[in-house]
């Protein structure tokens, strides 16, 4: 049989940096994100006889990208004793490689098409775990709707999954994204990190800004999610900044959107916080009724190659639309 999965990408609130394991991605600490709908990515898996063969957006992937994929899917053979093959193809509504977390939705769909196509139906949390080993940030992509990625102790020491702390319909999120055209590869920033003179300060400021997010989250206050989200974005940018190689994955566009932003919120009183994850691409978090505002702000700066508008995304979910 075959089955095919739909995920949303992820932005990050209290953002995760860092990795305790490399090998299976371990977080150093607790994280918090939003998936952001309706972008989205659709992956549909079928067991084959033979090799792994893989297709993402109409390219069938080689090198570390298919040994990430196929990695998941070992995760799946594993829980099901099984040495099958599997036919994967894969798309996406969004662009790969900007910040919008492409690889978040990309590995909760794999990991969630495999298990179903192997007519597994695992937890949520246990398809979480397959998918981590993909992306870390693909644990919240299963998860759906803001959720908290989470370390927890185990018999052998430690894991970490996520669950939901709050869905769409309860929250009435709008969600800017202002698409600045900039490929930067950022499997290894988690590794480079770990070089920082930063690390240590952050590791012990996260743990009270996990505190306040899940407070807010709680709460229903968005306003304060909002701006826990921007305080993170300069904490983790300072890390990879002064990480091994010295990461800078802003463009100037990039400034001129944090900077819009700020000045839309300190001298015109309007509700707009930007968040951005390991990349070019700001995400900008307001209230109803002030979209278009802010969109029309935004669209005027030089380098944003467009303007997308979403929402607050469900969990990954099984869907009929077969790509092969």
């Amino acid at each position: 049989m075959k089955a095919t999965a739909r995920a949303h990408p992820i932005q990050g609130l209290i953002k995760y940096h860092g990795l305790a394991d490399f090998e299976t991605r371990q977080p150093l600490h607790d994280s918090i994100s939003v998936c952001v709908a309706p972008l989205a990515t659709t992956t549909t898996v079928e067991p084959v006889d033979g090799e792994d063969e893989i297709e993402i957006d109409d390219v069938q992937v080689t090198g570390r990208a298919k040994e990430r994929a196929v990695q998941v899917l070992d995760g799946v053979r594993a829980r099901a004793d099984t040495e099958t093959g599997f036919r994967v193809v894969s798309r996406s509504t969004f662009p790969q490689g900007v910040g919008l977390g492409s690889s978040s939705s990309g590995f909760a769909a794999l990991a969630h098409a495999a298990q179903a196509a192997l007519g597994l139906d695992l937890p949520r949390t246990e398809t979480a775990r397959i998918a981590r080993v993909g992306a870390g940030s693909a644990t919240r992509a299963t998860a759906g709707g803001v959720a908290d990625w989470f370390i927890e102790d185990t018999d052998d020491g430690y894991d970490s999954t996520a669950e939901m702390m709050a869905g769409p319909q309860e929250l009435d999120w709008p969600v800017l994204m202002a698409l600045v055209d900039h490929t930067e590869e950022t499997e290894n920033v988690h590794r480079d990190v770990m070089a920082s003179p930063l690390i240590e300060g952050r590791r012990d400021y996260v743990e009270g800004a996990l505190e306040n997010m899940r407070e807010a989250v709680d709460a229903g206050d968005r306003e304060r999610m909002f701006r826990l989200a921007e305080r993170d974005t300069l904490s983790l940018h300072a890390v990879t900044m002064t990480g091994e190689r010295g990461r800078f994955t802003w463009q100037p566009a990039t400034v001129a959107v944090a900077r819009a932003v700020w000045e839309l919120r300190d001298e015109h009183d309007v509700p707009a916080w930007f968040s951005i994850d390991t990349g070019a691409t700001p995400y900008i978090n307001t209230l109803p009724g002030h979209q278009d505002e802010v969109a029309e702000s935004l669209v005027q700066i030089d380098g944003v190659e467009k303007v997308l508008r979403g929402s607050v995304g469900g969990p990954v979910r099984l869907v009929d639309e077969d790509l092969l």
